[in-house]
């Protein structure tokens, strides 16, 4: 894929691109430690009449990392997304996010529906539904910011990668281990500590009410290990009408990474 790097409302954003003269489009947005790289695995296998078009986010990536933690707030994420989908002429697309890239996919949805054709949700959520549940993790995400900060990206890595929700990721190949390891330190510790203050699932706004406003189809993809997403997944689809829910079998939380090929599959049936 074509590296690339574009201004955006004074941010330099990094961006993928394959197939460019195809005219369906994909866009995809990765999560919390990740890249437009985590995505390689999954275009490999997509045919050549679809543009793929990979996002490095906000701190993530060749994306720039701002002081300002406010910068990183899902408001000004979706309009940093608008303006370069808009300055690359991409409209009427697939929009493809994990986790965190879920939940931005799911914010721009919102605000720009009539840009999004179809909507692909991977272990994605709405946000916290209680201010009590928003404040609790708000404090808990503040608390893995100043980890970053004391500690250094080395040790949170560490730290991160064994977590219960990437703990199916141990039966993964050495070298494949390795190489989710090598993207997660190619990171900044000020864009990783900064997207967990401005735009953790704590501190983003709850789109739990407004669900009801997607039109266009929504797929939810979730993994068979990880029950806390199911669930989710399973309360989103009764709040939004054109949608379905697939669990794939044998994976947890990073479906696109832990079956790479079955979640390409699953995403060409949706251009169909």
């Amino acid at each position: 894929m074509e590296q690339l790097i574009k201004s955006v409302r004074g941010v330099k954003v990094g961006y993928s691109i394959m197939n460019k003269e195809a005219s369906e489009t994909m866009v995809f947005l990765h999560g919390f430690t990740g890249s437009s790289k985590t995505w390689e695995s999954v275009i490999k296998h997509l045919p050549t009449t679809v543009r793929c078009i990979a996002v490095d986010l906000l701190g993530h990536g060749k994306t720039e990392a701002p002081l300002e933690s406010e910068r990183y707030q899902m408001q000004e994420q979706v309009l940093d997304l608008h303006d370069l989908f808009v300055s690359l002429q991409v409209s009427d697309f697939t929009l493809v996010g994990y986790s965190m890239g879920g939940r931005i996919s799911l914010a721009y949805a919102l605000t720009f529906p009539e840009h999004v054709k179809r909507l692909v949700l991977e272990s994605a959520s709405p946000g916290l539904q209680s201010v009590t549940e928003q404040q609790a993790r708000t404090k808990a995400d503040e608390s893995l910011a100043n980890k970053i900060e004391l500690e250094g990206l080395p040790a949170f890595i560490d730290f991160w990668q064994d977590i219960s929700l990437f703990l199916s990721q141990k039966k993964l190949p050495e070298l494949k281990r390795q190489a989710i390891r090598e993207e997660r330190l190619q990171q900044s510790s000020l864009g990783l500590a900064n997207s967990l203050k401005g735009i953790g699932t704590g501190s983003q706004p709850s789109y739990w009410p407004r669900l009801d406003e997607l039109k266009m189809r929504v797929t939810l993809i979730t993994g068979e290990f990880d029950q806390k997403f199911q669930l989710i997944a399973q309360q989103m689809k009764f709040c939004i009408a054109n949608s379905h829910h697939l669990e794939v079998l044998a994976v947890g939380h990073a479906i696109h990474v832990e079956n790479p090929v079955q979640f390409a599959t699953i995403i060409m049936e949706q251009v169909k």
